[in-house]
């Protein structure tokens, strides 16, 4: 005895998988014609006052209050974990193993001594290219502006020391040399300086606003005054 229709179900169900390969297929072709099923990346930056592991910190300290779970890599790079996107596959490209997802991957770039400059870039896979700049970290994050924020409210401390000598303003064009033979009489006293305020060079001077000279320097040279 056969059931009613039961030998039509084979052709069914060999019909149903045809369909559904084909939607399968529809919907991967719908996302890689839309620009998704590859990874792409877009970019931005901002320019800090900074320096580079300060400007690290920072970032992270704004991605932890966002909620964003991140690894640090070795040269003051973040890379955080893939999230899903706003918009979830179909079921058809799910089927098809379409995955829309995203990360930033942050790096932090030395600019000088006292600066830095954030790159941040936001990587996607399977996310339409009209899509991926509602991905920027300063639109979905608004990275730089809470950094700002952020930095204003809680600054790095300063590695000038604070007591034992005296802050000298730079004058216009004035280096390290010029300003140690100007203070303490001596231009070679400039990689003392240097090493007191953390700096590298004699004239890698950006964002610097004073300099700060021990009195055991300032002895060398009795008199010297500091420009207000």
């Amino acid at each position: 005895m056969r059931l009613p229709g039961f030998g039509n179900s084979r052709f069914a169900i060999v019909g149903f998988a045809v369909f559904a390969l084909g939607g399968c297929i529809a919907g991967y072709w719908t996302y890689n014609s839309a620009g998704g099923g590859r990874e792409a990346a877009n970019g931005e930056q901002h320019d800090t006052p900074y320096p580079a592991q300060d400007t690290r910190v920072i970032t992270e300290d704004v991605l932890r209050g966002d909620g964003v779970l991140f690894e640090v890599k070795p040269d003051n790079r973040i890379v955080t974990l893939w999230r899903p996107a706003d918009t979830p596959a179909s079921m058809f490209a799910s089927m098809a193993g379409v995955k829309p997802q995203y990360r930033y991957e942050i790096e932090i770039v030395p600019t000088g001594t006292h600066s830095s400059r954030i790159v941040a870039n936001v990587a996607t896979e399977d996310i339409a290219d009209n899509e991926v700049d509602s991905y920027l970290p300063a639109k979905k994050l608004d990275l730089f502006k809470k950094f700002d924020q952020y930095a204003a409210q809680f600054p790095p401390p300063s590695s000038t020391p604070r007591e034992g000598g005296v802050n000298f303003a730079l004058l216009p064009g004035e280096d390290l040399k010029a300003l140690a033979k100007r203070a303490t009489g001596n231009p070679d006293n400039w990689q003392q300086i240097a090493k007191d305020n953390g700096l590298t060079s004699s004239s890698d001077l950006s964002n610097v606003q004073s300099v700060w000279i021990s009195d055991t320097l300032l002895s060398q040279k009795k008199g010297a005054s500091p420009a207000p």
